[in-house]
């Protein structure tokens, strides 16, 4: 009897869901909290990307208003970088030890902060020091946000979703240049009203705090296995078991995760990457600071530049569209490659051409070159390290960059009193090939690949 009815009562026994094993996202679709996911991130970088672009517009009104000097502009936009490069480093450390959620969440609540600040500035250093506790909360959570979106993306698309929730989030660029074309005019003062707009990234810091979710990644990274896969499903709906995922799980402080950096292992690497952003990072940044301001040293008013200006920005999310469309391809270094020659190539049409459309023209392609490059070498350097120091890497090359351009706002001026608009974009050009040449000859492929296999 008990033979005849085991088989039945085998068949009335609910089904067990088998564990997908040794894997996280790859080869899986989207679901719908993998998309809220990326909405919030697309969010915080719309609001993010407000207050980084917002002291571009306000400059010339500045100059006008409050009777600022080029080189005093500079000294802004120094502490600025000099903050950002602090951010990257800090951020990149603490999200590898507190985790991705918590900095990702503390960096929207101090660029937001400090870009209301800088609206209630009532001299130059007050502003000075707004813009800076901007920029260290700006690029915390830039840095952060890159690792985090590749640990949270299927292999196969890292570049794309790297590419599309940056063009939605750099829509940010042609609204407030927008804003700053409606609003700066009304009044000597009027710009204020600018900075306190972009205060509204505390709106996506509480709809983070509610659904953002941490890196399952990192989860791993510190022995904790089973938040990990709670966690993997929990956005996947697939079950998972990542017992068995090869992974340097083991803790490491930031010293060795420095030393790590510049092992035989990882050295190619951090050279082809430490190199790149030590010049075209200043180059991206020379662009996106001071052309409303070089655009008036062009003979075009305040007005005329902003509207320009404006139209230029609507190139920013259009650039980190092409990024997301080609990003994938070519192991990821080739289209890195290409982009910046392209962006080389923008840069000394930019200085040739004159007139308000040809400038304009030359400007927008400018910008789509700038952004499509920059957000190609964004997953390139997060794939390139494993969990346990991929952060702090990020951090400190991205930190090199902001640093080097840092200096390169000092020396903006300078170049422009010796040889004018058009010096200073030929400059940029140069800066440029070098890097996307050794990127081309020296650099890995890397897309296409768990980020497991290429650790």
């Amino acid at each position: 009897m008990a033979t005849g009815t085991q088989p039945a009562l085998e068949k009335l026994a609910p089904a067990v869901p088998s564990k997908r094993p040794n894997n996280y996202f790859d080869g899986l679709p989207l679901s719908r909290t993998h998309k809220v996911l990326y909405i919030i991130i697309m969010a915080a970088y719309f609001f993010e990307q407000m207050d980084n672009w917002n002291f571009g517009f306000i400059a010339p009104q500045l100059i006008k208003s409050w009777h600022l000097t080029m080189p005093q502009i500079g000294r802004i936009n120094f502490f600025y970088f000099i903050a950002m490069t602090a951010g990257g480093l800090c951020g990149g450390v603490i999200s590898d030890f507190i985790g991705r959620r918590k900095t990702f969440l503390g960096s929207i609540f101090l660029f937001s902060v400090g870009s209301i600040a800088s609206g209630f500035a009532p001299d130059v250093a007050a502003l000075t020091a707004a813009r800076a506790l901007t920029g260290f909360g700006i690029f915390c959570m830039m840095v952060c946000s890159q690792t985090y979106i590749a640990e949270i993306s299927p292999a196969e698309s890292r570049g794309k979703w790297q590419g599309m929730i940056a063009a939605v989030g750099f829509c940010a660029a042609p609204v407030i240049g927008a804003i700053c074309r409606l609003v700066i005019p009304l009044s000597p003062e009027a710009w204020r009203y600018v900075f306190y707009f972009g205060g509204l990234g505390l709106v996506a810091l509480v709809f983070g705090f509610k659904y953002l979710k941490e890196s399952p990644r990192w989860l791993l990274a510190q022995g904790r296995v089973a938040e990990a896969e709670r966690v993997v499903q929990e956005i996947t709906h697939v079950p998972v078991d990542l017992s068995q995922v090869v992974v340097s799980s083991q803790k490491s402080n930031a010293w060795e995760t420095l030393v790590g950096m510049f092992s035989l292992k990882y050295l190619r690497r951090t050279g082809v990457l430490g190199f790149y952003v030590i010049l075209s990072v200043p180059a991206t940044f020379v662009v996106f600071a001071w052309t409303p301001t070089l655009l008036t040293k062009r003979g075009l008013s305040v007005a005329d530049a902003l509207l320009a200006s404006f139209i230029l920005m609507i190139g920013v999310p259009v650039g980190c569209a092409l990024s997301g469309l080609v990003s994938d391809k070519g192991g990821r270094k080739i289209p890195l490659a290409l982009l910046t020659l392209g962006f080389a190539v923008c840069a000394v049409g930019f200085a040739l051409v004159n007139g308000f459309w040809p400038v304009v023209i030359a400007g927008f392609l400018l910008n789509v070159f700038v952004m499509s490059s920059s957000f190609t070498s964004y997953p390139y350097m997060a794939e390139s390290y494993p969990t346990r120091m991929r952060n702090t890497s990020v951090g400190v090359h991205n930190a090199l960059g902001r640093f080097a351009s840092s200096f390169m706002q000092v020396l903006v001026p300078v170049i422009f009193m010796a040889r004018g608009v058009p010096g200073v974009y030929y400059t940029i050009a140069a800066m440029v090939i070098l890097p996307a040449l050794v990127v081309l000859i020296f650099g890995e492929r890397m897309g296409g690949k768990s980020l497991e296999k290429i650790s």
